[in-house]
């Protein structure tokens, strides 16, 4: 077996979560402490990381959540609209064949993320909301030290307007203390429940000025979350449920039903890469044509479709695509409480920093999820107001054929999220690992093909758009006869270094079925990660 570092497994009998920043992992496992839910500590935390992660995710970004209680699974798609100003002829007629991703409010959709919040708090929360936001507005309001990945990141918008909290004397570094005072009125807003507080008023007057004319204030009273209906495949003895669409989540599921029924050898033999990579492949290939806010989640996972997509899946080599068949950056975070509530959340910027531009007074920097729009006259995802672009977010839950809750995980990574999950899922239920090898593992990331330079195509939203030409990058620490095995099938190989962060940010907390007890691990790609236990 590869001998990888350590990444520890924490064990808790109480309650659990998993995030990037342990800042926000503690936040949440304070609430469960004092009496709070797994949907109150899953709010607290993405709450914390609006705060302190703004280079990933954000007040102006959205949201998607999964929610195993009461035995059943629900979904949450709190995915922004495009406004009423939304104009896909305009963009034509200036030049544009995609939806400009940044410095441009083509690029954003009304904010999710808030609707999100007081959607999954008003459904399954126990405590009062001002309880639940209270951690990020201390570090918003007090400050938070600085983490590495956001000194990193900070360059791409430091010259931009709205920039000025972290334009700190002596310069931005890890530890220094960054105030949000903006995003701490914003929280203030929302802590009483009413939505008003952030979409209209002040707070929404400003939205409307940075979007060109893009939105309207009846965008912004239109409410942004949704509860709908999960999808879900069965692989390896268990159901993998995932978020319908406009949510690419179906590829997950879609993969691990497909991987379900392959014969996948050991985890260090590079026919296991292969194997997956096809899974992954044979999913996806038409995502661009297929997925969009109407697409039908259900069809898109029943077995008569997937079948040939499995049977064309060659094991010496990469197969050719087109079996007819029928028809960011951003964080993953996990909890899970006493109760037996089990939630995985996803929040976005889609890229990064989003679109870069910035709501005045609060310094909320906005998403550019509109760049998930086609511009291809006719097309079901058409840039349109009032639609939701296809998204990358992708929140995974597991049950066990009794309907009890297996695992909760959940990942950032653009359109690599299904394969990442799809590998976290096959190292669980297929290779029997436990959460800290399942996410310390050497993992795979499909991307655009290579171009001259030898490098992939865009910036990790461009997957799928050569119909399932794809390189295969390749984290550092995989088995070593990965690279090779899979270029002698016929694969692009990029070979990217160790704990690159392009693979994903993964968190996994699993359910003991004879003790309850869970067991957990945060991804060690994420420099300020954490899991907290109680």
């Amino acid at each position: 077996m590869t001998v990888l570092a350590p990444v520890p497994v924490r064990h808790a009998r109480n309650g659990m979560v998993c995030a990037i920043d342990h800042l926000a992992s503690s936040a949440g496992v304070d609430l469960l402490r004092h009496g709070g839910s797994a949907a109150d500590a899953a709010v607290a935390a993405s709450a914390v990381l609006a705060v302190t992660s703004q280079h990933l995710c954000g007040l102006g970004g959205d949201l998607w959540a999964l929610v195993h209680a009461g035995g059943g699974v629900v979904a949450l798609n709190a995915s922004g609209r495009a406004g009423w100003g939304a104009d896909p002829e305009r963009l034509r007629a200036e030049g544009h064949r995609t939806v400009p991703a940044f410095g441009h409010p083509a690029a954003v959709t009304v904010p999710g993320c808030a609707d999100g919040w007081l959607a999954l708090h008003r459904r399954f929360g126990r405590l009062p909301l001002a309880d639940v936001l209270a951690p990020a507005r201390h570090y918003a309001v007090d400050g938070f030290p600085a983490s590495p990945g956001l000194v990193a990141a900070f360059p791409r918008v430091a010259g931009l307007p709205g920039a000025d909290d972290y334009r700190l004397p002596g310069g931005l570094s890890p530890g220094s203390l960054v105030v949000r005072a903006g995003v701490g009125r914003a929280l203030a807003a929302l802590a009483g429940g009413d939505r008003d507080g952030f979409y209209r008023g002040a707070l929404g007057d400003d939205f409307l000025s940075v979007t060109g004319g893009q939105h309207t204030p009846e965008d912004l009273d239109r409410v942004q979350a949704d509860w709908v209906d999960p999808v879900a495949a069965d692989a390896w003895g268990h159901r993998i449920w995932a978020a319908p669409p406009n949510s690419q989540g179906y590829l997950t599921a879609a993969a691990a039903w497909i991987a379900g029924g392959l014969a996948l050898p050991d985890p260090d033999d590079p026919a296991w890469a292969h194997l997956l990579v096809e899974s992954a492949r044979q999913a996806s290939y038409d995502r661009p044509e297929v997925l969009h806010e109407g697409a039908d989640g259900r069809a898109l996972l029943e077995p008569a479709r997937l079948a040939p997509r499995r049977a064309a899946v060659d094991p010496g080599r990469a197969s050719p695509l087109g079996v007819p068949a029928g028809a960011g950056d951003t964080i993953g975070l996990c909890a899970l409480d006493a109760g037996g509530m089990g939630v995985s959340l996803v929040q976005s910027n889609a890229s990064g920093w989003g679109s870069g531009l910035v709501v005045p007074g609060t310094r909320i920097f906005l998403h550019n999820r509109g760049r998930g729009f086609s511009l291809e006259p006719g097309h079901p995802a058409e840039l349109g107001p009032g639609r939701r672009p296809p998204h990358t977010l992708c929140p995974t839950l597991v049950t066990r054929p009794d309907g009890s809750l297996r695992a909760v995980a959940a990942t950032m990574g653009g359109d690599a999220q299904p394969q990442v999950l799809l590998q976290l899922l096959a190292r669980l239920l297929a290779a029997g690992e436990d959460p800290g090898e399942v996410v310390a593992a050497g993992r795979f990331a499909l991307g655009a093909p290579l171009g001259p330079d030898g490098e992939p195509l865009g910036d990790g939203f461009e997957t799928w758009t050569a119909g399932g030409a794809v390189s295969v990058a390749v984290e550092g620490q995989a088995p070593p006869a990965w690279a090779e095995g899979l270029r002698q099938r016929g694969h692009q190989v990029v070979e990217v270094a160790a704990w690159s962060s392009s693979f994903g940010h993964a968190h996994l907390i699993e359910v003991d079925e004879r003790t309850g007890t869970l067991s957990g691990a945060s991804d060690p790609r994420a420099a300020a990660g954490g899991l907290v236990g109680w």
